[in-house]
């Protein structure tokens, strides 16, 4: 049997799940087990709010909302969640994200989201977020993050010596 998951990624529409590729390979990765949800704030307000306030009972401790073209799924999410939630605003639309940043960390006092970047990008800085935040309380975990700094570390100086003197 699978690992419970421990942190949510609800997406507002399917053809946000592209969007969602480095956060997958970063968790799978990593080892945090997690679950992807399509439910959206505005075309399924009573499953965004039914997954929202269940979360904590079934184990997620962390929830990540992506949606675009301002939809606010994060800010749906967080007005019932007892669990922090972090929005990532979706690339597309017109506006290429911008109205979804916008509506995402626009929040009023006391429901708060942490926003991160737009799209892919702001997907995966979302999912080593939210692995710092269970890092808290998981000393295991916490290893494995600074384990995956210490690679990127290595990586970089790796590409500084190799291009060092070559330009």
């Amino acid at each position: 049997m699978a690992d419970k998951p421990r942190i949510g990624f609800l997406l507002g529409s399917k053809s946000d799940l592209p969007q969602l590729d480095g956060a997958e390979k970063f968790l799978k990765e990593i080892g945090v087990p997690y679950e992807v949800r399509i439910i959206s704030a505005h075309r399924t307000p009573a499953r965004a709010h039914e997954y929202a306030v269940t979360a904590k009972g079934r184990g997620i401790e962390v929830i990540v909302g992506m949606a675009g073209m301002a939809a606010h799924l994060a800010g749906v999410l967080a007005a019932s969640a007892e669990v922090p939630v972090l929005g990532v605003p979706a690339s597309g639309g017109p506006l290429q994200g911008f109205d979804a940043l916008l509506s995402t960390v626009q929040m009023p006092p006391g429901i708060p989201v942490a926003t991160l970047g737009i799209g892919k990008a702001g997907a995966t800085n979302a999912a080593i977020f939210a692995c710092k935040i269970l890092a808290c309380s998981d000393e295991g975990l916490h290893q494995q993050l600074n384990q995956f700094r210490a690679a990127m570390k290595a990586k970089i100086e790796q590409a500084d010596e190799e291009t060092r003197g070559t330009r």
